[in-house]
């Protein structure tokens, strides 16, 4: 029995760091896109949607039979949610440096955390709590600096965005059951909202193939991954592997666009990488010192 957990801790951490690799191309690619957020949220939505069923149906004739799509109640409520922090998150990008939206959102593990404790019973140890104060001055700072600089919506949607996603990824915890297409299939709510509010004046999008390659393949890759993840993983822990974006989205927008984060950011962000690093790496080692005493 051991070794099969094992086999599916590793399944967990492969499918998430993926996913969470796949997350880190979304903005620079929303920005490749340029155009009106409107345009963007429902041209990478139905994008994503057009996707989803087209690998739906390929599953179908290879099989011969449909995979799980929304396992009920709880999949609804996922979609519900994974919908929403599609349009925050886009609000954020929009509204907000880039820099300011990857690191705000690396507050996500954290609210997973507080979530899986309040519903699911599971105490984060003490260290957990103790990343929690650092990463809540962390985010602080980088408020801060939204608050000074007038991007407060923005970093307000993000921190917003963090926060439903958690509770969607603590939600597939507790059901336990196959969310990988729950976020693709839900993309059909901004789909509409983004369309609706574009398609009177138009949709405008510069560079449409961007953001076609974001939502067809980037986003079904990132979304599935980081939703089957919770079936082997803790929420805090899937939630880790969205900081693949805090640590790469940064980068790749530095890289394309020269886009230099503004001092308060990187200090902010300084302390929330480094207290995630530092807390994983204590995450893993603790991990590692159990399995060796159960052996």
């Amino acid at each position: 029995m051991f070794p099969t957990a094992l086999s599916d801790h590793r399944k967990g951490l492969l499918l998430t760091a993926i996913g969470g690799l796949a997350l880190s191309m979304d903005i620079p690619l929303v920005r490749l896109g340029d155009g009106d957020i409107w345009s963007i949220l429902g041209m990478r939505s139905v994008a994503t949607v057009l996707a989803t069923l087209v690998i739906l149906g390929a599953m179908r004739l290879v099989s011969g039979t449909w995979p799980v799509l929304v396992p009920g109640r709880p999949g609804l409520l996922a979609g519900m949610l994974y919908g929403l922090s599609s349009l925050t998150f886009v609000l954020a990008v929009f509204n907000t440096a880039t820099a300011n939206v990857v690191f705000i959102v690396a507050f996500n593990p954290m609210f997973g955390a507080l979530l899986s404790w309040i519903f699911l019973k599971e105490k984060p140890p003490a260290a957990t709590l103790i990343a929690m104060l650092f990463m809540i001055l962390g985010v602080g700072l980088i408020v801060s600096g939204g608050l000074s600089s007038g991007h407060v919506f923005g970093d307000a949607m993000a921190l917003l965005s963090a926060l439903i996603l958690a509770a969607a990824i603590t939600l597939g915890r507790a059901s336990r059951r196959q969310m990988g297409f729950v976020p693709l299939l839900a993309a059909i709510l901004p789909a509409a909202l983004g369309l609706a509010q574009a398609l009177p004046s138009g949709v405008s999008v510069a560079h449409p193939g961007w953001i076609l390659f974001n939502g067809a393949v980037m986003m079904p890759v990132a979304f599935w991954c980081l939703a089957t993840g919770p079936r082997y993983l803790s929420a805090p822990e899937v939630g880790m592997f969205y900081l693949l974006e805090t640590v790469l989205a940064p980068i790749w927008v530095w890289l394309i666009f020269a886009e230099t984060p503004a001092t308060m950011t990187l200090v902010g962000g300084g302390i929330l990488t480094a207290t995630i690093a530092v807390h994983s790496l204590w995450m893993a080692r603790r991990q590692s010192v159990r399995q060796v005493s159960l052996m």
